[in-house]
């Protein structure tokens, strides 16, 4: 026996599928700008490949793998930009690294996440533009 569905739960199982899918809104895509301008901006190294690079060259890697899945429509939420092109490599998966002068290295998520924990706390409490340099 095959399952029927009304219409109306037809056309919004399509609208949830198509929402899950649709571009990064403007918060999402200004909030991935701040983050890759703090690795840009920071005095810290990122490794991949099994090289350091500095935050520059890190900025420029994760907005190519940015822009490719934002075109892709894959990244919905500035977390899934973390999780997605800013945490490993595609190919072998191997974890990013950032590394601070005096401060172990740690896995980029980590390091992203908490910038933009404090990029949300500061909008929160001051309700002005998100910063890189908080």
């Amino acid at each position: 026996m095959a399952l029927r569905f009304p219409a109306p739960a037809i056309a919004g199982l399509c609208l949830i599928a198509s929402t899950a899918q649709a571009a990064p809104d403007a918060r999402v895509r200004q909030e991935a700008a701040v983050l890759l301008d703090a690795v840009a901006g920071s005095q810290c190294q990122f490794h991949r490949n099994g090289s350091w690079y500095e935050g520059a060259q890190a900025r420029a890697h994760l907005q190519k793998k940015y822009d490719y899945l934002e075109q892709k429509k894959l990244v919905a939420s500035t977390e899934q930009f973390i999780e997605r092109p800013a945490s490993e490599r595609s190919i072998s998966g191997k974890r990013y690294q950032i590394r601070c002068p005096g401060t172990p290295a740690v896995d980029s998520p980590a390091w992203l996440k908490e910038r933009l924990a404090g990029l949300r706390r500061q909008g929160r409490e001051t309700g002005a533009a998100p910063r890189a340099d908080d």
